[in-house]
């Protein structure tokens, strides 16, 4: 029997998993489904939570138990209720984690992105999340702002694991590299246990595109669109492989530390000109995740061409940065645009969450 596309893709080493979580997706067996078929790991964001809460009904029984219970802050009935779905999450994973090692199995939960540009707020945030949650299969996800660089090393010298989030540049994703590594040294000092602590860098991928295609049509350049994404994600595992090398990562391995995986992020394509899964089979490789949401898992198994791509061409990833210049669209430029546009995302995304949870908690309180 052939194998599915999602079996070639754990066999170059690359793990699948899914950017998506709501109550009904676990309690109803759909992820227990998934996970049957490889996908052996969830991503969550505040826009996807929002998504979630905000549909349905599904949630109101626990909303009503925690408002009697005398919390009526948005953010807290939030916190409760990403709780007890992060928790039934993690535990339909903890196979998948037993069985790989502590390798795969995870579930992310981020930190309130309102703290991204706080990093003792980020560091209380995520000591909290990560005790209430409760389960070693857990991420809790940080964005790599420049205050988050500091938060990230904190946060795995405590022996946490972490998702990077918000990746867009090389040069940061090397800052995250190395505020890992810090962070591990650190653990070490004080006794911790490497083998305990795993993290990924979540390096966004199809954004990338969306934002200098757009600077690419303006300079007059389209023969240069829909490459950037690419070609970055191609470099930066190019950068994974140059900072997880070496004496000094060698001594860290020895007592146990796991590398960073690069994990490909904003994978479904965004221009309906491009083929729907080009930011999936343009990136296999291993040591690597694809979090993909549900349609483009299902497009994957449906159509999916799977090849070892993601060290295809790397002197043209190069080259197209250069050409990028000469056409004068600036790389910094198009990377801190898309970092601040994607901490306001998610931040407008809890502030609609919240305003949700207010609406409901009033209905349900009025009723």
């Amino acid at each position: 029997m052939a194998k599915t596309p999602l079996q070639e893709l754990a066999d170059h080493g690359q793990s699948v998993w899914t950017d998506y979580l709501s109550r009904p997706f676990i309690e109803d067996g759909d992820l227990a489904g998934l996970v049957d078929e490889g996908i052996v790991g969830v991503t969550s964001n505040p826009t996807i939570f929002q998504g979630a809460i905000a549909e349905g009904d599904r949630y109101d029984d626990q909303i009503r138990e925690i408002v009697e219970g005398g919390e009526s802050d948005a953010k807290e009935i939030f916190i409760a209720l990403a709780t007890r779905d992060i928790q039934g999450a993690c535990d339909v994973l903890r196979g998948v984690f037993d069985d790989t090692g502590r390798g795969d199995g995870y579930v992310s939960l981020e930190v309130d992105p309102n703290l991204a540009h706080e990093t003792e707020g980020t560091n209380e945030e995520a000591k909290r999340l990560w005790a209430l949650v409760d389960r070693e299969n857990m991420f809790i996800k940080i964005p790599a702002t420049l205050e988050g660089l500091q938060a990230i090393e904190d946060t795995i010298a405590e022996g946490i694991n972490v998702n990077v989030t918000l990746i867009f540049s090389l040069e940061r994703h090397r800052a995250v590299a190395e505020s890992y590594i810090r962070g591990l040294k650190r653990l070490a000092d004080s006794g911790g246990d490497l083998s305990k602590v795993h993290s990924v860098a979540s390096f966004f991928v199809s954004r990338v595109d969306t934002e200098a295609d757009k600077r690419l049509d303006k300079a007059g350049h389209p023969e240069l669109k829909g490459k950037l994404a690419i070609a970055n994600a191609k470099l930066a595992y190019q950068l994974y492989n140059e900072v997880f090398a070496g004496a000094e990562w060698d001594a860290l391995e020895a007592k146990g530390a796991s590398k960073q995986r690069c994990l490909w992020a904003s994978t479904s394509t965004k221009n309906p000109e491009y083929r729907d899964i080009l930011y999936v089979e343009e990136l296999v490789g291993p040591e690597t995740v694809d979090t993909m949401p549900l349609s483009t898992i299902e497009a994957v198994k449906d159509h999916g061409q799977i090849r070892p791509s993601l060290e295809e061409d790397l002197d043209g990833a190069r080259k197209l940065l250069e050409d990028l210049k000469a056409a004068g669209v600036d790389y910094d430029d198009v990377v801190d645009t898309l970092e601040k546009e994607g901490v306001k995302k998610f931040a407008d995304s809890f502030t609609e969450l919240f305003e949700n949870i207010e609406s409901k908690r009033d209905q349900l309180v009025a009723a």
